[in-house]
């Protein structure tokens, strides 16, 4: 809250390219004319410095628990993809045993 006596200060620009400032309330209505040329005038905002400060605080407070979850998402889709790869190898070297106990083996029963 703005302190007693204190009011914001706006500042405006006219279509002519005059710049200039005035003191007023938040519920005063909009200046709507240049005091120098009396040209329509529009308010100018700027934008809002901000400062993060501390030791990393991106990358400690959000970035890492985030960039650690999709990590370890990865990896687990990677186990269970090279799980499925390697379940199916498995069953090629089933097939290549099977030729192995082929009837081309000598029988025992006469």
């Amino acid at each position: 809250m703005l302190a007693r006596g204190h009011m914001p200060i706006y500042e405006y620009r006219c279509e002519n390219g005059h710049l200039f400032e005035v003191m007023q309330k938040i519920a005063d209505p909009p200046v709507t004319a240049c005091q120098t040329c009396e040209a329509a005038v529009q308010r100018v905002f700027h934008p809002v410095a901000v400062h993060f400060k501390g030791s990393g605080f991106y990358n400690t407070d959000y970035g890492t628990s985030k960039r650690k979850r999709e990590m370890e998402a990865s990896k687990s889709a990677d186990k269970d993809a090279k799980g499925k790869k390697d379940s199916g190898g498995g069953k090629a070297s089933d097939s290549s045993s099977s030729s192995t106990s082929s009837p081309s083996s000598p029988s025992t029963a006469d």
